[in-house]
């Protein structure tokens, strides 16, 4: 009798650890598959940022080890500013190991594109083959300035053939469909030599300027949350691997 009631509870009891065993180890299959999953995407898609003074101060270690890959950080506006923290931002991201490039943010009805790509140039926006250094970036934006489609493209051409004759790389252009359309009448100039950052947040895929076959950096939030930064901040993607951002960035 005692021998016939033991089997039950040790039936039982084989039952229970399966199940808690079976648990562990669905428990770290997940543990172990999910930042492979992420790792993976990351490496198809890296992930990056793009900063200014509004930023505050950031911690550079601590958005590398969030993942972030490559940054645009503002380096100057118009022909007479410079943005205070970009010193700070541009060395910060170099010594994290985070590939960065600078950005200018355009003012086409205070001077000529020529003198602000010779501006943006000098004070942050020019291009070192260091393995770790983007072309710069032009973001145009916040209307049209008052000028015509067909000034606003002499002054993008402008922009665009002296910054390359300053650095030997084609500036970068950051925009929206909207505003290439509305602005530069949907122009083709630099379609096949300018890089395309686009901006276009709450989308599943981004919509591309008119000439573009498709985006090389896609801003998809302004209200992105990254470790190391206190606060929003603008969220990107690379559209390659990571071995295609390091081919934009060594001009290969």
């Amino acid at each position: 009798m005692v021998a016939l009631a033991r089997r039950p509870l040790r039936r039982r009891f084989q039952l229970i650890v399966g199940a808690l065993v079976a648990s562990l180890l669905a428990v770290v299959t997940l543990v172990i598959t999910a930042p492979a999953e992420a790792e993976a995407e990351t490496r198809a898609k890296p992930a990056g940022i793009d900063v200014s003074r509004y930023q505050g101060d950031i911690n550079w270690k601590k958005v590398r080890g969030g993942g972030i890959q490559f940054a645009w950080i503002k380096a100057t506006e118009g022909t007479s500013y410079i943005d205070p923290k970009f010193a700070a931002n541009y060395k910060g991201a170099y010594g994290a190991k985070v590939i960065r490039g600078a950005y200018h943010f355009a003012r086409p009805g205070n001077s000529s594109g020529t003198a602000q790509a010779r501006y943006f140039a000098r004070h942050g926006g020019a291009w070192s083959a260091d393995n770790r250094t983007l072309p710069g970036a032009l973001d145009l934006e916040a209307g049209c300035h008052g000028l015509s489609k067909k000034q606003m493209r002499g002054w993008i051409s402008d922009f665009h053939s002296a910054y390359k004759s300053k650095t030997g790389r084609h500036v970068v252009i950051y925009t929206t469909a909207s505003w290439w359309s509305s602005c530069t009448g949907n122009w083709t100039g630099l379609a096949k030599k300018s890089p395309m950052w686009v901006a276009h947040w709450g989308a599943s895929s981004p919509s591309v300027p008119h000439g573009w076959a498709t985006w090389t950096a896609w801003q998809y939030t302004s209200s992105g949350s990254v470790s190391g930064i206190a606060g929003d901040v603008d969220r990107n993607r690379f559209n390659g691997s990571r071995d295609r951002l390091l081919a934009l960035a060594n001009n290969t």
